[in-house]
């Protein structure tokens, strides 16, 4: 269960009643998966659900209903209190206690719901909730409000005329953080930093990827956060330039770069980290030359995070970097505005250098609207990761040949500028050559 303190997920809800300027709002939350036969995949909660409540619990559905004068009914419908189900499946809260914890007006069991909702929908013009997510709970929500519309009619009721899709409001919400899930994130970035450092003490040519993995899990786990954030990529060799290596299962070789991409959930929070470092522990000369490169690029792009600047502008001045920085290696002819026009360097650098970063890993809110980049404000966090990939092709230099780098930190926007969450992982050769060569 979640350490914040209950009466901030309310405030939440009343600040979204709000800019929803009243109406009624139905949120569920995410349903348990099969993984095999009765076997479920371990429980993952929706997250704009869990922003608004708290509550970790499959089978619920959040409700808020606006009244007069401004004033809102909280409601929670989740599970009743099953003591035989407890045996097998571990605490439930229950309607009642549910209330109590997590500050609701009214809560009900699941069941409930369906018949439940022919009243709350009764005398409400407006009616939000997440359109298009699940085909059932729309036929749900849509079916019944029809239903009404005769009884209504002749009653002189109001029911809801306009449906409004609440995803993008609550994205916008969850775009900026509070002081609390910034020190959320910060336990996050904190705990993921500790696993990276430990896996570069950790792996020497002869481990396995998957062995690496198991050390990062360990770290994670060890100071509290039961799962990562998203699959770990523990990449060595030719296979860190496959963007979303997750097989993680060839050996660490003498001589290769290996690249991990991995960060933990804590209290529901994604760190994100990627580090990349030689196995034995020395970069040989065109290994360095083309980390250097995505450092410099790197380093560049996240002075770019600061308040008014654009969300996409850290990219911008991260791809000018390495676009040159090809140029200058042999990786690509012609000139800087050449490469950029043409977008040759999508040859070796093929994707964005960064995206929002909150209780998803890819997190919700909007890059662009219209024309125009989001402008960063304080309180956003972002991604900043460059890369470079070098997979063997005619006109590629040998010595750059399976090559593939990438250096990503978590950064906060601050009033003042930025604040590199991660920064406790090490990223400058020096930094990485003496970590894993003393652990040696």
């Amino acid at each position: 269960m979640t350490t914040i303190n209950p009466s901030l997920y309310r405030a939440r809800r009343e600040t979204l009643i709000k800019r929803l300027e009243g109406g009624l709002v139905v949120i569920p939350t995410a349903p348990e998966q099969v993984r095999n036969a009765d076997a479920h995949y371990a429980y993952r909660f929706d997250s704009s659900f869990y922003y608004l409540t708290g509550f970790d619990e499959p089978e619920s559905i959040l409700v808020l209903q606006a009244g007069e004068n401004g004033q809102v009914n909280h409601i929670l419908f989740c599970r009743e209190k099953n003591l035989e189900r407890e045996i097998w499946d571990g605490y439930r809260h229950g309607p009642e206690m549910a209330k109590e914890v997590f500050l609701f007006d009214e809560a009900y069991p699941i069941e409930y719901f369906s018949e439940k909702l022919k009243e709350l929908l009764k005398g409400q013009s407006q009616l939000a909730y997440p359109i298009g997510e699940d085909s059932a709970f729309d036929q749900l929500l849509l079916g019944t409000r029809k239903k009404l519309i005769p009884s209504v009619e002749r009653t002189g009721e109001d029911v809801p005329h306009q449906i409004v899709d609440v995803v993008p409001v609550v994205a916008q919400m969850r775009l900026i953080k509070d002081e609390t899930e910034v020190r959320l994130m910060q336990t996050a970035a904190d705990i993921s930093a500790a696993a990276h450092v430990r896996a570069m003490k950790y792996a020497k040519p002869g481990v396995y990827e998957y062995q690496v993995e198991a050390e990062i899990i360990h770290e994670f786990m060890h100071a509290g956060a039961r799962s990562p954030a998203y699959g770990s990529i523990v990449a060595g060799g030719a296979n860190a330039c496959v963007l979303h290596y997750v097989t993680n299962r060839d050996v660490l070789k003498d001589g290769d770069l290996l690249l991990i991409d991995a960060g933990c959930e804590f209290e529901g929070y994604a760190g994100d980290i990627t580090r990349t470092f030689p196995v034995n522990g020395k970069f040989t000369s065109p290994q360095k030359d083309l980390y250097q490169l995505v450092l410099d690029s790197q380093l560049a792009a996240i002075q770019e995070v600061a308040p008014g600047k654009g969300v996409r502008d850290a990219h911008f001045v991260a791809l000018k970097i390495l676009a040159q920085g090809m140029i200058d290696l042999k990786l690509l002819t012609g000139s800087l505005d050449e490469v950029l026009e043409k977008e040759t360097y999508r040859q070796f650098y093929m994707h964005g250098t960064g995206h929002w970063l909150g209780l998803d890993v890819h997190d919700c809110g909007r890059y662009k609207k219209g024309e125009a980049w989001t402008s960063l404000t304080p309180g956003m966090v972002v991604t900043v990761e460059p890369g470079i990939y070098v997979r063997p092709a005619p006109e590629v230099p040998e010595a750059f040949w399976n090559i593939g780098i990438r250096i990503e930190d978590d950064v906060l926007v601050t009033e003042s500028g930025q604040r590199v969450l991660t920064a406790n992982a090490p990223k400058t050769v020096s930094e990485l050559e003496s970590l894993i060569q003393a652990s040696r």
